[in-house]
């Protein structure tokens, strides 16, 4: 008989690490998700779980009941979205809201705008953009591409509210040499400031107030620098039909010849892009993106809008964008994209297009890669830095909820969000913004409004000519 192996003494049990706790989790909402085929869809109960402000993991809200972190939402009957991004505007314009009403194009620049931006100074940038910064916070904008002048002052509110943004310093030719010389020196001054927030492009304003000569050198630096290019082109078709008048060639193929095409760029508005034009964007090696505003189109009675649908069969990503306030008298992206899918049926004769699932993958993705944050930004996805919305849709407007995603473009509104969150940082929760004092910032710009918007003195910062 073999004698019995000595008893082992029992291990005292082993502990499971404890999981480290999560920044925050978002939890008991409806999620916008992406397939590998970059279709939308709706997860239910679902919870987002966010570490050093990227998103780790989108996951029930069961899986998360006793999970710690340092703060929870609990979003029972919102939907969490992708921020959203206004790819092109000029945030310290909102100090121009309604100023230049019911007016055409070349009026609302020669005899307003234009003379009122030679008043403009730091200070008024700097409260333009605080207030146009809570304005899209509070619209579920978590990013933005700005175009103007005293950019540093803008950069600075964007470090301190908490927003992300592309930012170019605009210049014309007829600042001589030194205005493309500041936009490269504010592009690379900024260029991953705020924690990595803020990118930088090179701002030259449009082929109708820069040279050949200035377009060709600014193609040159970005390339040399590694910086993206945002400008304005083609932007309705009077401009297309006079610069093929004046030079031969369309706006776009301006951009082509200097060599903008061969960087990456940011095209605003692209309403007079033409049939002709379509190949030489097809054609470019940089990466190429148009930015739509429509609202600005339909006040300026614009003939044409953006073709959204052959720029997509061309693979050319179209962003959602409101230009500044001056033009379009708000930033809401949310109106923009019921709009650009409004106008898009009605251009195209179509109400199969744009649907509403498209609206919302040019809101999110589309949008993303415009400004060049495509695998940074735009969906809901691990690893992807947590910027994102929540939507209540309790409100009578909103319900009964047959489709979501029609509800979402169609229904709600940039009232509705809740909760907007950059980088993992609440901006605000509740409807209570968290980063800026508004009524200050009123106070102060309105005691600054007389001066910045005298235009007796007869100067202007530049004319407009197409």
């Amino acid at each position: 008989m073999t004698p019995p192996s000595p008893q082992k003494p029992a291990r005292p049990q082993e502990k499971r690490p404890r999981e480290k706790p999560a920044d925050l989790i978002v939890t008991g909402c409806t999620v916008l998700v992406h397939d590998d085929r970059e279709r939308i869809g709706f997860e239910e109960d679902a919870a987002v779980v966010v570490r050093n402000g990227a998103i780790d993991s989108v996951t029930t809200a069961a899986a998360v009941a006793g999970l710690p972190a340092a703060d929870r939402i609990d979003a029972r009957g919102q939907v969490a979205l992708p921020g959203l991004i206004n790819c092109h505007t000029h945030a310290p314009m909102v100090a121009l809201r309604g100023l230049a009403e019911d007016l055409p194009t070349e009026e609302w620049f020669n005899d307003v705008v234009w003379p009122v931006e030679s008043n403009l100074t730091e200070r008024d940038v700097e409260l333009g953009a605080r207030l146009a910064c809570a304005e899209m916070i509070r619209a579920g904008v978590t990013a933005f591409a700005d175009h103007y002048f005293a950019m540093d002052a803008v950069a600075a509110v964007v470090a301190e509210c908490g927003m992300r943004a592309l930012l170019g310093q605009a210049y014309f030719s007829t600042q001589g040499p030194e205005g493309r010389e500041r936009s490269l020196e504010f592009a690379l001054r900024h260029r991953g400031a705020a924690d990595g927030r803020i990118t930088t492009a090179l701002a030259p304003h449009a082929p109708y107030t820069v040279t050949d000569a200035d377009l060709a050198a600014t193609a040159d630096l970005a390339r040399a620098h590694g910086l993206p290019v945002h400008l304005h082109a083609a932007e309705n078709r009077d401009q297309t039909d006079t610069s093929l008048a004046r030079h031969g060639a369309t706006p776009i193929g301006v951009l082509e010849r200097t060599g903008i095409l061969d960087t990456d760029v940011l095209i605003a508005h692209g309403t007079g892009i033409t049939e002709d034009d379509l190949p030489l964007l097809a054609d470019a090696s940089g990466r190429t993106a148009v930015a739509t505003a429509p609202r600005g189109y339909l006040k300026f009675a614009w003939p044409t809008t953006t073709p959204v649908r052959a720029l997509r069969d061309i693979g050319v990503p179209v962003g959602l964008a409101t230009d500044g306030a001056a033009s379009n008298n708000s930033l809401d992206v949310w109106e923009s994209m019921a709009l650009t899918s409004l106008v898009q049926k009605a251009t195209e004769g179509d109400p199969r297009w744009l649907t509403s699932r498209q609206a919302l993958h040019h809101a999110s993705l589309q949008s993303a890669r415009a400004v060049g944050l495509g695998d940074t930004v735009g969906r809901i996805a691990p690893g992807r830095r947590a910027d994102l919305v929540l939507v209540d849709l309790t409100g009578p407007h909103t319900q009964p909820v047959h489709d979501l995603a029609a509800t979402l473009v169609h229904s709600a509104r940039s009232a509705d969000v809740r909760t907007t969150i950059v980088d993992g940082r609440v901006l605000m929760r509740d409807r209570e913004l968290l980063t800026l004092d508004v009524p200050a910032v009123v106070r102060e710009l309105a005691e600054r409004l007389p001066a910045l918007t005298e235009r007796g003195h007869g100067r202007r910062v530049q004319e407009y000519d197409t």
